[in-house]
């Protein structure tokens, strides 16, 4: 599926109350996951707010020179906004907000989801900066004169794109294991207390996006929960599957594309029908 696709691809399926049964590629190489680093990020501002070292209500107002590029939310607003860092969070989530999220990762720190991730067994996870690092990153890596012009180089097929910008040393990274565990702590009860797990789950299913992971599972009675991720030719999501049987599966899957183009619908559909080939997989290996 992946190479019709023409993308690499990196897969971790797995039930979610028997994470041994599980169907994986390369699920412990070390990847740049973009924007689902808000993922550790919204879990470890509700472990704060469960100790009592964040309000989640503290309202900050974010002025148009905070603006963080990015093609939806606050980031497209051209006047001050007012919001809860909660909201932020929702809005981080749910539509990717880049500059929500680098407001809620500057009251809660690096350094604090670092500690997190490294808390739940998740040691190849490391977000640094966000989204504002691996940006100004981009841009000392290609050598361009801006934002725009570095994402327009790393689109462009007939230009090389230098090596460091795939390198995760230094930039938000993941692997697939790792965020399945995230999912499966958030799902279980074990990230934060049980009210912020649910607030986290509910969150994670009112993402809109539904041409990635959602696509592999059209059907009225599955619910899909996810958080997408793009950088450059990566696409990714980390998401959980809920069939109408109740039966329950993380899913992560990453992937690299072959070319550089911002529209390829065939990377982004493979994300869905991989893992649901994986999901059905397991299925069949239940009734054996």
């Amino acid at each position: 599926m992946f190479d019709d696709a023409g993308v690499r691809g990196w897969l971790h399926v797995a039930e979610l109350h028997r994470p041994s049964a599980q169907v994986t590629i390369d699920p412990d190489e070390q990847l740049p996951m973009g924007s689902i680093y808000k993922v550790p990020l919204m879990a470890a501002f509700c472990r704060l707010a469960d100790a009592g070292l964040i309000d989640p209500r503290r309202r900050l107002t974010l002025e148009p020179d905070e603006r963080v590029p990015g093609p939806t939310g606050v980031s497209i607003l051209r006047d001050p906004v007012t919001l809860s860092l909660r909201d932020m969070v929702i809005l981080m989530m749910t539509i990717s907000d880049n500059t929500s999220a680098d407001a809620v990762l500057r009251a809660v720190g690096p350094d604090v989801v670092d500690a997190m991730c490294r808390d739940l067994g998740m040691p190849g996870t490391h977000i640094h900066g966000g989204v504002v690092s691996t940006y100004s990153r981009l841009v000392a890596e290609t050598g361009a004169p801006s934002l725009d012009a570095a994402l327009a180089h790393v689109a462009d097929n007939d230009t090389v794109v230098p090596p460091g910008v795939y390198d995760p040393a230094y930039k938000a990274s993941t692997t697939p294991a790792d965020m399945a565990r995230l999912l499966r702590a958030i799902w279980t009860g074990q990230a934060a207390s049980d009210d912020r797990c649910a607030f986290m789950r509910e969150v994670m299913r009112r993402q809109p996006w539904t041409h990635r992971l959602a696509s592999g599972f059209p059907y009225d009675d599955v619910t899909v929960y996810g958080k997408t991720g793009t950088f450059g030719a990566m696409r990714h999501e980390a998401g959980v599957v809920e069939l109408a049987d109740g039966s329950t599966y993380t899913a992560v899957v990453f992937t690299k594309a072959a070319r550089s183009d911002n529209r390829l619908p065939r990377a982004d559909a493979v994300i869905g029908t991989a893992a649901r080939a994986a999901v059905e997989e397991l299925r069949g290996r239940q009734g054996t």
